[in-house]
């Protein structure tokens, strides 16, 4: 062990185009950063790459490392790119079409051509088996285990790789389903099962059946991933904790991931905002807009009063980004994010209408953008950057990337330029003007959604991109607060080093308020709990648990989440639930309905043990008592109307607390660059975060 190391750890997050890299002595605050390349295809050796740069350039062998958190868009990829293993269903008699009626709505009721995407198993490999269980959980029929033989043979034969089982009712009694994985780990111990009644159970068959095929179809894929890193990891001598970052936030070990893949859906962003939350907390900042832009997408999240909100109604790979109910559901936990296809890679385009777009194809990590002298033609986001001046060409990754600006310009110009008839710098301008206004309309709409205004919120900006566009979204939003964290490129990966270890389970339990049986409810919340400590590895004395209790109005759709806390009394729990239930109805609804019957319909836990090796405290930064100086000026184009500005250009390990700009500037390190805008201002903090005021 390196004696200078004494509390090592390591966290790594793999982007679109970039993989981050964060080690930190937990027990001295020394933080070294590292960012290479993505391997698209095989994530798991840019991984290694990174890991190796970080004992070569930084003197920070992984084999010192005692925890090593990882993160990954593996899953997500897998199901737009439908890229997972052959995956069968066994379902009850008479539903094997559950996949394809879906629930029953059309996302566009004026669209006669109306397209859904195709299940991830197909109709030739859903097989039924003769079984029933009520509604009540009353089992009325055992599962006929001598008919999964021949299904077992059948899906040998078509090289099934998985095998999803979702019985009817099975979240209200998973003794059926249990009965078959028993039978399956029999006559097929090579194939993976994944049950409903472990990976949703609760109503709605549909979402039931589409999260527990989703979770069969990745569950091979990411086994084999997580083996490869870990053979990778024991090659280089790591012997410590290995966990995964959850998309609800909070990270678990790496065999729970193992058996509940789907629930890493979007584990980099819920990284990035665990990070967002704890530095704005060192600002006393606690309603906050995220805003994470790297190389492919953008994400916005809004925190409130310092906690994201947490849905379980996420969809995957939908055919119309903005239209709810044309993707894949994922009933699972995560965090309430704002997905827009818009990054650094993003390629500007001219449409079928004649006019500039941004986005969704992206040039990714391979090519990349055309200044990346890789192979790229096509006009990007950082193209534009590069051609405006904000990105200094030499000094891109710290100088291990050169960029070619004469390649970006040369994209630019004959994609976008000579269409538009517009000089390089304006069609640039154009470019990057257009990326902020498209992700500030996004915000917009989401921020609508929720009730929030933008001008009381504060940004928080990450990402390898989301510092240079940053400023420029907050001035369309109108935020005039903007924080930028050190470390800000590879933010996400940060935020798995300062989370917690935390599981979360839903129960349905479908009640009318009015007869509210509270000692069943706990009763069902303390079995969770217990199931939950075994995943976790944690004794009750040793975790937090928060219980939530989804409530609807009777012959309603959809649920509305209430806190179901300890500390109300019995007597007094019925009215705390229905005023609850009435202030966030109407805040999301407009008004609320007081003659209509209130039900319950879902019971929530979360619970947290806390990580000793996640207690971490930023060192004050130090302060020389001169104020930095410029290390260069660099001229920029901030468009026709105010045309090109010198900037000062400031190395942000230099800045000291205290230290004051005002006026535009670039203040760069090596995983991004900070752009202030022509009326902007920045003072660094003793945190080394940067305070930018937006005009």
């Amino acid at each position: 062990m390196n004696t200078r190391l004494q509390a090592l750890q390591i966290g790594t997050d793999i982007g679109g185009t970039f993989t981050d890299f964060v080690a930190l002595d937990a027990a001295t605050g020394q933080v070294w950063l590292e960012k290479t390349l993505t391997t698209p295809s095989e994530p798991s050796q840019g991984v290694m790459n990174g890991l190796d740069s970080l004992g070569t350039t930084h003197g920070v062998p992984v084999q010192d490392c005692v925890t090593f958190v990882h993160g990954t868009t593996l899953v997500i990829n897998a199901l737009i790119e439908r890229k997972g293993e052959k995956t069968g269903l066994i379902t009850t008699a008479g539903f094997r079409d559950v996949l394809e009626l879906r629930n029953g709505l059309r996302y566009d009721v004026y669209d006669l051509q109306l397209e859904f995407p195709q299940p991830l198993v197909p109709r030739y490999l859903r097989y039924e088996i003769s079984e029933r269980t009520l509604a009540d959980g009353t089992v009325s029929v055992s599962p006929d285990i001598e008919q999964l033989q021949a299904i077992v043979q059948a899906f040998r034969d078509e090289g099934v790789r998985s095998i999803a089982v979702c019985l009817l009712n099975a979240h209200a009694n998973d003794t059926n389903e249990r009965a078959v994985e028993q039978q399956l780990s029999k006559i097929a111990p090579d194939i993976t099962v994944s049950l409903s009644s472990e990976i949703l159970p609760q109503i709605r068959e549909y979402e039931r059946t589409s999260t527990t095929t989703a979770n069969a179809y990745v569950k091979p894929v990411v086994r084999a991933y997580l083996d490869r890193l870990t053979d990778g990891l024991e090659q280089r001598g790591f012997d410590g904790s290995f966990f995964v970052m959850q998309s609800g936030g909070g990270v678990v070990g790496k065999e729970s991931a193992r058996q509940h893949p789907i629930r890493m859906l979007e584990s980099g962003p819920a990284a990035g905002v665990a990070a967002a939350k704890w530095w704005a907390r060192r600002s006393n900042e606690q309603d906050l807009l995220c805003f994470d832009m790297g190389g492919t997408t953008a994400k916005l999240c809004t925190v409130i009063d310092g906690e994201a909100m947490v849905t379980d109604e996420y969809e995957a790979a939908r055919l119309h980004h903005f239209k709810r109910g044309s993707g894949l559901a994922i009933n699972v936990p995560v965090l309430d994010l704002l997905e827009i296809g818009t990054g650094g890679g993003s390629i500007g385009h001219i449409d079928k209408l004649g006019l500039l777009s941004v986005g969704p194809q992206s040039a990714g990590a391979a090519p990349g953008p055309a200044c990346y002298g890789r192979g790229g033609d096509r006009p990007t986001v950082t193209d534009a950057d590069v051609v405006l001046g904000f990105l200094d060409p030499a000094n891109f990754l710290g100088g291990t990337l050169m960029l070619d600006v004469e390649a970006a310009e040369k994209a630019i110009d004959q994609h976008v330029g000579h269409r538009l008839a517009m000089t390089t710098q304006d069609a640039a301008y154009r470019i990057h003007d257009l990326a902020n206004e498209d992700m500030a309309a996004a915000a917009r709409l989401h921020l609508a959604e929720r009730g929030e205004s933008a001008n009381k919120l504060t940004m928080v900006a990450y990402g390898g991109a989301g510092p240079v566009h940053a400023y420029g979204l907050a001035q369309k939003l109108g935020i005039r607060k903007l924080i930028v964290p050190p470390g800000a490129g590879v933010m996400s990966a940060f935020g798995m080093l300062v989370e917690e270890l935390a599981a979360s389970q839903v129960r349905s339990y479908r009640k009318s308020l009015d007869s509210l049986d509270l000692e069943a409810i706990q009763r069902l919340f303390r079995k969770m709990e217990e199931d939950i400590c075994g995943v976790l590895g944690a004794n009750e004395d040793e975790i937090a648990a928060k219980a939530s209790i989804d409530l609807r109005y009777r012959g309603q759709g959809y649920n509305v989440s209430v806190a179901f806390p300890t500390e109300v009394p019995d007597e007094a729990m019925e009215a705390y639930l229905r005023n609850e239930f009435a202030i966030a109805y109407k805040t999301r609804y407009g008004r609320i309905y007081e003659d209509v019957p209130i039900d319950i319909q879902n019971l929530r836990l979360t619970v947290q043990r806390h990580r000793t090796d996640a207690e971490f405290e930023p060192p004050a930064v130090a302060s020389s008592g001169e104020p930095a100086r410029p290390v260069r000026y660099r001229s920029a184009y901030f468009g026709p109307s105010i045309g090109h500005l010198d900037c000062a250009v400031y190395a942000r390990d230099e800045l000291v607390p205290g230290h004051i700009h005002e006026g535009p500037a670039f203040i760069e390190e090596r995983e991004t660059t900070v752009v202030v805008g022509p009326h902007g201002a920045f003072e660094a903090n003793a945190q080394g975060s940067l305070i930018i005021t937006v005009t």
